[in-house]
């Protein structure tokens, strides 16, 4: 089963999405109670707790997808990393052999 937000975003299978939409609940209920004690205006606290949801989603959205970014960018050199250290290792070409004086005259 997959659960869809507002009949587009699948929060199981989109990455972010699960974290976000927590988070913005979380931030929403937090701002809606904050100006609810501060000056108990009811209407206005929904206004304030709805605009909280929503830039506590986005932000943390954004934040996120850059983290996840930058992870399989990450990721993505290491394994290329690994691939050309299994092709180069003990060759001419392998950065960590040290060369002595006798394989440099040989070659």
């Amino acid at each position: 089963q997959s659960f869809r937000l507002l009949g587009f975003l699948d929060v199981r299978s989109v990455p972010c999405a699960r974290e976000s939409v927590l988070y913005g609940s979380l931030g929403s209920l937090v701002v809606g109670l904050g100006y609810f004690l501060a000056t108990s205006r009811v209407r206005r606290s929904c206004d304030f707790a709805v605009g909280g949801f929503v830039c506590t989603t986005l932000g943390y959205w954004f934040y996120c997808r850059y983290n996840l970014a930058q992870q399989r960018i990450r990721q993505r050199m290491l394994r290329e990393g690994m691939r050309n250290k299994i092709l180069f290792e003990g060759s001419s070409l392998d950065p960590e052999r040290k060369q002595t004086g006798n394989e440099r005259s040989d070659s």
